[in-house]
Formats: C-alpha cells, sequence, structure tokens
C-alpha cells in the first residue's frame, strides 16, 4: 500500500510590497529619502532574510522616520543613539540583520562618537548615512557636512566649521566597507545596498540625499544628466578611473598624487588608475577625492565602493571569549555574585 505525504509548506516569494507599511508617508513632497525608501524595499526581498529576522533602527532627524515606513522589526531611537542600540542588538542577537539609518547632523554630529566605535568595533551592520548638507527635521541649520560659508537660520553671515567628509572619516575610524551612492540614481543604489549587506561586517553607505526645502540642489553637479556625466566618477572593481561623456577623462597616479587625464592628448586608458577595493593604501587617496566643484580644475566625485577588507566582527569575537571563559571557569552562578562572599548572621 503505498502513502502519499503530505505537501511541505512554501513560504511565499516577497515582493516590495511586503516591506511597506500602512503608515502614510510623511516626508516633504520631492524628497529624496522618498526614493531611498523605495530602493531598500525592492532589495529586500532579494536577500533572502525573514522579515521577522531584520531590523531597521534610527535616531532623530528626516531620515529617521525610516522605520515606520519598512513592515520589519524596528526603533525609532534617540539622537545620535541609534549606532549604540544597533551594537547592543546585534551583540545579543547576532542572527538578525540590523540596519541603521541616519542623516548627516545624527550620525556625524551629537552621535559622531558612537559611529566611529562601532566602526572600529565591526558590529556586522549596515550604516545608511543619508547626507543632505543640513539640518532637515529642524528647519535648515548649517550641518557638520555643510560647505564653508553656508549660509543657513543658525550661521546667517556664513559657516565658518570646516566640514566632514564622511568617508574619510570612516577609513580612519577603520571600517571594513565603504561606499557611497545618491538618491537619483536607483541603479546603483540598489547595488551599493545589496553589496553593503552581503558584508560581513559594519558597512558604511554615504547616500547623497537632496533636501528640496532647505538645500535644494546641493548635489545637483553630480546628479543631473547634463553635468553628472562629466563630475561623478563611477568605481568598478579591476577597471581604470575613467568619466567625461565619452569617456575620455580618466585619472593616473604621479607616485602618491592622482592627476586628472585626457585621453585625447596622448593617454589611454592604460595608463590610468585601476580600482582596487582591496588596497587599504590607494582608499586611502580615494576617499580624499573631495573637491569644491565650483574649483577649476577640480577632480570629479568618486560613487562606488571605495574600500573592502575581511575583519573578524566584534559579536562573533565575544561569543569565542564567553565561551572560552566558561570552558576555564565554569558557567558561574548569578545568585552566589550578587550575595557575595562575606555572610554575616545577625542574632
Amino acid at each position: 500500500m503505498s502513502t502519499i505525504e503530505a505537501p511541505q509548506a512554501v513560504a511565499p516569494s516577497l515582493t516590495p510590497k511586503d516591506f511597506a507599511t500602512d503608515q502614510e508617508v510623511r516626508w516633504c513632497p520631492g524628497c529624496g529619502d522618498y526614493s531611498i525608501l523605495a530602493q531598500v524595499q525592492k532589495i529586500m526581498p532579494g536577500l533572502g532574510v525573514p522579515r521577522e529576522n531584520i531590523v531597521i533602527i534610527s535616531g532623530i532627524g528626516c531620515s529617521s522616520r525610516f522605520p515606520y515606513y519598512m513592515n520589519t522589526y524596528g526603533m525609532h531611537s534617540i539622537h545620535g543613539r541609534a549606532t549604540a542600540i544597533a551594537s547592543g542588538l546585534k551583540a545579543t542577537r547576532p542572527e538578525l540583520s540590523v540596519w541603521i539609518v541616519t542623516g548627516d547632523g545624527d550620525g556625524l554630529s551629537i552621535g559622531g562618537n558612537h559611529t566611529i566605535h562601532l566602526l572600529r568595533r565591526n558590529f556586522d551592520v549596515n550604516i545608511l548615512l543619508f547626507n543632505n548638507q543640513i539640518y532637515g527635521l529642524t528647519k535648515g541649520q548649517y550641518s557638520p557636512t555643510s560647505e564653508e560659508q553656508k549660509v543657513t537660520k543658525s550661521t546667517p553671515f556664513g559657516s565658518i566649521d570646516h566640514p566632514f567628509n564622511p568617508l574619510a572619516l570612516a577609513m580612519g575610524a577603520d571600517a571594513s566597507f565603504i561606499a557611497r551612492s545618491m538618491d537619483r540614481d536607483p541603479k546603483h543604489l540598489q547595488e551599493m545596498l545589496i553589496r553593503s549587506h552581503a558584508h560581513k561586517g559594519a558597512s558604511f553607505l554615504e547616500i547623497y540625499q537632496n533636501c528640496n526645502i532647505f538645500n535644494d540642489g546641493a548635489f545637483e553637479i553630480f546628479t543631473e544628466k547634463s553635468s553628472k556625466p562629466e563630475q561623478a566618477l563611477f568605481l568598478e572593481q579591476g577597471k581604470p578611473l575613467l568619466f567625461g561623456t565619452n569617456k575620455d577623462k580618466g585619472i593616473r597616479l604621479d607616485g602618491l598624487k592622482p592627476v586628472l587625464t585626457d585621453l585625447n592628448n596622448g593617454f589611454t586608458a592604460d595608463d590610468c588608475w585601476i580600482h582596487d577595493e582591496r588596497d587599504f593604501y590607494k582608499a586611502q587617496i580615494l576617499v580624499r577625492l573631495f573637491d569644491d566643484p565650483r574649483i577649476e580644475g577640480h577632480m570629479p566625485r568618486p560613487f562606488g565602493v571605495f574600500f573592502e577588507q575581511d575583519r573578524a566582527c566584534y559579536e562573533d569575537i565575544m561569543a569565542m571569549q564567553i565561551e572560552e571563559a566558561i570552558s576555564l571557569k565554569g558557567k558561574g552562578d548569578l545568585d552566589r555574585l550578587l550575595r557575595g562572599s562575606e555572610v554575616w548572621t545577625i542574632q
């Protein structure tokens, strides 16, 4: 007699709509955050991670409304502390896919200290830093990434602060994955989000995001079709650093100095710098290609993966350390520890 086995339950395939919530998305019309949200929702089904194992943690700012709009677990935390909360979560639940959504103010001002320490510890989390070079939620004050002489409500005579270079900061903190993308290039942004997730360790992805209310057009020179080919340099592993409408411009190294190169003037692509994401020393130079586009003879702004390194993750080392301590000294007794070793008898 033959037996008929019950069919195995098959998990339904997810779509981007499965990652959208019923909450009204409350950003200003035209805000770059809409595009970033859409790209994150698009790549999520392909990651192969159940929604219940994904956590979005944010701090304070326009970008930090992100957890409300993602149908996953999440937490809208406090100003600058999303990295600290995410570190604690990853340490205790290492199997979770943890995403930190922050802004240039939230992550580099009040939260700057937490950000650099998460990067050096190398928790396996993904940091998405939305950079619009302004404080948007609090209505237009200058931020740590605002350019010098920026006139805002808090700097009516122009900012005298020197701005942060976020990727150079991440490089200095020994981040194991550093990349940059933009809100107005959906395909490239999706690619960078997937690469960030695939990296085992702390990934730092800076996303140029337009605030059309308080800092409209801050990155227009890199995002508009008319200027993008001449101003944006897209990094590709193993390929020369070329840019321009006809890919007839490049960057070569004169010793340790990057030099603009015209391929119509005696040079070829073979003379140009070949990108290697694993080259720590060249990455130090690459993150410093941060010229002011208003200055004649400036370098193009790079986008893509600048650097990736294999390094042990904090939560894995911590688990090994705990196992080693237990094997040497036993599991321990918390009640006994709290009671202490001294006992008094009261008559």
